[in-house]
């Protein structure tokens, strides 16, 4: 295999669309050579407008295909773990969009296949790559300084911001039972980890975590480790949800509000007893919005604020070139598939809290 990379997209949806495509297209290290989509329509219009030449009718006939070098699988969360499986057995390197499963379950027999695997498996977890956090880590105090820390997302959704900026193809030709089978699929998946009396809220909950959470719980345990434990958690309608970690000398808050106010406060805070480094992430639908580290000092006498930034360089091109670096080095990536199960057993510890909640 040369530098440059054939690559397979399974899914085109909005996050295809807004992210991958573009940056895919932008970047002479990869060509775009097929696609595939449960809607015809919608592959069709991916094809014509990004001039991809092969569209295959089903994601096995995708991943079959020997041209092709690397496969995307950037579909519905339920469908992640029977395709990923299928595209490591076939010998591809693959990049999955997280959560690379919805369950420890579903994961934990990929992690063993993936052992002895010569390819590269990357769980594109963006925020990790983004300059700001990239410069945290490089400045983070260790462990014995650290006295407090918060992880927040506080967010409205992502249609606001779309529809006001960019044009997404929104296909009519799914067929309605493969969309209830995809509901259906994905409760019994949460079902399995939250149990057959969960209530839809607690339900919902999980989802919050492993989808909005999993960046924000995914970057927590790079710069800090693993948690000793989670000392509480409750969720209320949801879609807020509150968590407390216990890393023994501190605690580490993370707190998830999903409501209709306009604005992305996704961000990190570390606290020691003289200094304050905060990060903050704008929503990734706007593109190139600027991110900073700013690092607050104070002495007896005086105070002052260090700026590191700001970086408009987007995360998920940053995530794309180490991926690149993991196909062509062989270098394993920091986002594999065992790093991820790390998150769904904290997903399911969180739960478990959930259900203690009166």
């Amino acid at each position: 295999m040369g530098e440059r990379i054939r690559v397979g997209l399974i899914g085109l949806g909005e996050v295809a669309q807004l992210m991958h495509l573009p940056l895919l297209a932008d970047d002479r290290r990869f060509e775009i050579a097929a696609v595939t989509d449960a809607s015809p329509s919608l592959a069709a219009h991916v094809a014509e407008r990004y001039g991809v030449k092969t569209r295959h009718a089903s994601a096995g006939a995708l991943i079959a295909d020997e041209t092709l070098d690397a496969v995307f699988i950037l579909t519905p969360d339920h469908l992640h773990a029977p395709l990923l499986e299928q595209a490591i057995k076939a010998g591809r390197h693959v990049f999955i969009e997280k959560p690379a499963a919805l369950t420890a379950a579903e994961l934990k027999p990929l992690v063993e296949l993936d052992a002895g695997n010569p390819r590269i498996v990357f769980v594109g977890y963006m925020r990790r790559f983004a300059p700001a956090f990239t410069a945290l880590k490089a400045r983070l105090p260790t462990r014995d300084e650290i006295r407090h820390v918060r992880i927040r997302d506080i967010i409205r959704e992502s249609q606001f911001f779309v529809d006001q900026t960019r044009n997404i193809f929104k296909p009519s030709d799914v067929p309605a039972a493969l969309i209830a089978e995809g509901r259906n699929r994905t409760e019994a998946l949460l079902r399995s980890v939250m149990g057959e009396a969960a209530a839809p809220n607690q339900l919902r909950a999980y989802q919050v975590l492993t989808g909005l959470a999993s960046h924000s719980f995914s970057a927590m345990r790079e710069l800090l480790g693993p948690p000793k434990a989670v000392a509480a958690a409750r969720q209320h309608r949801g879609d807020n949800v509150l968590v407390m970690f216990d890393y023994d000398t501190f605690t580490a808050l993370y707190e998830a509000v999903i409501h209709d106010v306009a604005r992305f406060d996704a961000g990190i805070e570390v606290l020691t007893l003289n200094q304050h480094f905060r990060i903050n992430y704008d929503t990734p639908y706007i593109r190139n919005l600027p991110t900073r580290l700013e690092i607050t000092t104070s002495d007896l006498h005086s105070t002052g604020t260090e700026i590191v930034g700001p970086f408009y360089e987007d995360a998920f091109r940053v995530e794309l070139g180490a991926f690149h670096h993991a196909v062509t080095t062989g270098e394993r990536p920091k986002t594999r598939l065992a790093d991820s199960l790390a998150d769904l057993e904290l997903f399911a510890e969180v739960g478990r809290h959930f259900l203690m909640q009166h």
